[in-house]
């Protein structure tokens, strides 16, 4: 009886470290994207960082946000600083034109 016990078990415990290891598979592969993804957005925020706090001569806040909006990020408080479609942002319009400012092109 306790063999057959022990053989039920061990079948059980077979079936479950089986279960355990696909589950952990998937939750490296999880945490590979998430590395991957973590990494391109600190490139992202690198990239941003450098566009937004480059010295131009003479150049003041709104000019920055102009130029930031040409680069092709979004100036619009709901959508700050996200890449933007190339149709453009009627909110970032908005803004930039209630500020005077006009985008080119």
């Amino acid at each position: 009886m306790s063999s057959n016990f022990a053989d039920s078990q061990g079948g059980t415990l077979a079936v479950a470290l089986a279960e355990l290891e696909g589950r952990l598979g998937e939750v490296l592969k999880e945490v590979r994207r998430l590395r991957a993804l973590a990494r391109a957005l600190e490139e992202e925020n690198q990239r941003l960082r450098t566009i937004m706090f480059a010295e131009q001569a003479g150049e003041g806040g709104y000019q920055q946000l102009l130029r930031f909006y040409e680069d092709g990020f979004h100036v619009c408080p709901p959508h700050f600083a996200r890449v933007r479609d190339s149709d453009g942002c009627l909110f970032c319009l908005s803004f930039l034109e209630k500020k005077g400012l006009h985008p080119h092109g």
